[in-house]
């Protein structure tokens, strides 16, 4: 009976309700919509967080890709890194973009890129591990063979399952597994052994090659494990001082990058907020305090039958809550769909934008629900302070 009343009261100027529900529906829906793409954000940051986390990543120091070693180097290169003092494991690794012409990056976040490396040289300790939902991970006995492990997205992208075969670089490559999705980097990587790696890099420096070094000699980056205790800081320093053109990112250089990038976005998203808290504020308001002149006479007869002002602020406060909750399910919902249309359209290539969470679903219902409740309160305590006699004789 209650909740008929709520309805009937809210429906008394049907089109002046709607409009305010209209405005709350559309700040909740861009609210949706950019918390939904700062959750992508932060969960692509924190994928490279962990990737990033008590390691050192040693590249050429004139390459100009930030953490991505894409400059052809030297094997000798990890010796001398083996050498210094406090570098427990050093993986030789080579990195190439799996489409050369996609230097600029292949939508929202990295490009598509081929990783080699030998399996398990990291002896454990590779903090972002991953697992094969279909087929399995490379092993050290693949080398020397074309085998390719691929991200979800990227089997997603070329149609490919384990047992498929894909051309990586106009080389034929047998898939022999398919990686369980994880939302950030290693969905748009695809695995190959470190010497196959080291072929395709021959072919993008010939130059190297016809110097004397051949493919075996060739690498694009270094993976440095730190011996317990080691603090990453200080080896990374002597490992540039120690070792001629090289360049190192760890952990807290990616934070220093990254972080502040990310902290921007996610003030943006909490500026949307407040805008949306103003201006649906100021429609509730506004919807409220007509409604109560209206209905001036009803709440001095309650009154008068012997209503509390706590009931009559109560009615008006969870008639402004409604109007909220309903934007906020309108918001929501029309937030959703944008945000998994998009991400359907942009899944074959790759560009997952959105990710919306429970938490920020549940977030956005208590925003509306709570923007609304606010807002009514003046138009409540205005309805409580009317006297009935006088109000009993409003016209």
């Amino acid at each position: 009976m209650y909740v008929v009343r709520i309805l009937r009261n809210l429906t008394r100027r049907r089109f002046r309700t709607a409009l305010t529900v209209i405005g709350i529906t559309i700040g909740i829906w861009v609210l949706v919509v950019m918390s939904s793409m700062a959750n992508r954000i932060n969960f692509i940051v924190d994928g490279g967080a962990t990737y990033y986390q008590d390691k050192i990543i040693v590249s050429d120091a004139t390459n100009p890709a930030f953490g991505l070693g894409s400059t052809p180097m030297p094997l000798s290169v990890a010796d001398e890194i083996a050498s210094v003092p406090g570098a427990a494991v050093v993986v030789p690794e080579v990195q190439l973009l799996l489409d050369p012409n996609e230097a600029g990056g292949g939508g929202f976040g990295l490009p598509d890129f081929i990783v080699g490396a030998v399996a398990d040289a990291d002896q454990g300790r590779e903090a972002l591990q991953v697992r094969a939902a279909q087929g399995r991970l490379t092993t050290p006995d693949d080398e020397g063979a074309n085998v390719v492990v691929l991200g979800a997205d990227l089997a997603r992208k070329f149609g490919k399952r384990a047992g498929d075969s894909i051309e990586l670089r106009q080389v034929e490559f047998e898939v022999i597994g398919v990686l369980e999705p994880t939302l950030t980097a290693p969905d748009t990587l695809a695995y190959i052994p470190l010497q196959a790696a080291q072929a395709l890099l021959t072919a993008d420096a010939p130059i190297l090659a016809t110097a004397g070094l051949g493919a075996d000699q060739l690498i694009s980056q270094v993976t440095v494990y730190p011996e317990a205790g080691m603090d990453t800081e200080v080896l990374a320093d002597a490992i540039e001082a120690s070792v001629a053109q090289v360049g190192t990112l760890t952990g807290a250089d990616f934070d220093r990058e990254i972080t502040s990038a990310t902290e921007i976005f996610n003030a943006i998203v909490v500026g949307i907020g407040l805008i949306s808290l103003v201006v649906g504020g100021l429609s509730v308001i506004n919807t409220m305090a007509m409604s109560v002149a209206e209905r001036t006479r009803e709440i001095g007869i309650k009154r008068a039958i012997g209503a509390t002002r706590g009931r009559i602020m109560r009615e008006i406060v969870i008639e402004a809550a409604s109007i909220g909750l309903l934007g906020g399910l309108l918001g929501l919902g029309l937030g959703a769909l944008v945000v998994t249309v998009a991400n359907e359209l942009g899944r074959d290539s790759g560009n997952i934008l959105f990710q919306l969470t429970a938490p920020t679903a549940v977030v956005a219902l208590a925003f509306a629900t709570v923007l609304g409740a606010v807002a009514g309160l003046l138009p409540a305590w205005n309805a409580a302070r009317l006297d009935p006699v006088q109000a009993l004789r409003y016209e």
